[in-house]
């Protein structure tokens, strides 16, 4: 597995070697050992699985009291995957990162706790799966805006506007003052 620190340190792009044949292929896509030493000292304790279609847009979510650390992957069709520095302390606060995930490519994307996270179907459907370090707390779950102007997010949006669930067309501004902030 190939590890590399995004233009956000703590995001971690992760390349999977791959040995394929005629028969297929094969892949590690996860060794905690390694995991730790590249990315932190976490334990994944919920593992989730979404299908989507092209021009859907999911997120930008987070949490505050239980942040979720995020490993996620494509395996079917592709996304463009989205993390957003909401760690107050940062100094990458309020920037963010974006990577395509697909099939073909096999990567996953590192996000730790303290971020939000949100990804766009590029493909006519899209698998996505991811792991968690946390559980899903429905108390405790924020959308940013999507569109937010001091984010300025470069969405590949290839149907204008992208399907949004109502929390998701709802979500709060970056600056929004009222919500707490993670240090």
């Amino acid at each position: 597995m190939n590890y590399e620190k995004l233009a956000i340190p703590d995001v971690v792009l992760m390349t999977p070697k791959v040995f394929g044949d005629e028969r297929g292929f094969f892949m590690e896509t996860f060794r905690q050992d390694e995991f730790v030493k590249h990315c932190g000292n976490y334990q994944f304790v919920q593992h989730n699985h979404s299908s989507s279609k092209l021009g859907i847009l999911r997120g930008l979510h987070y949490q505050h009291k239980q942040p979720q650390g995020k490993l996620v992957r494509v395996t079917k069709g592709e996304v463009f995957d989205v993390a957003v520095d909401m760690r107050e302390s940062s100094p990458t606060f309020g920037k963010w990162v974006g990577v395509l995930l697909n099939e073909t490519n096999k990567q996953m994307l590192w996000i730790p706790p303290g971020f939000a996270h949100g990804f766009y179907v590029t493909t006519d459907m899209a698998e996505f799966q991811y792991q968690c370090t946390d559980y899903y707390a429905p108390g405790d779950e924020y959308s940013l805006l999507w569109k937010d102007p001091f984010l300025n997010i470069g969405w590949p949006l290839a149907i204008e506007p992208p399907q949004l669930s109502r929390k998701d067309d709802e979500g709060q501004a970056f600056e929004w003052s009222q919500a707490p902030k993670f240090e």
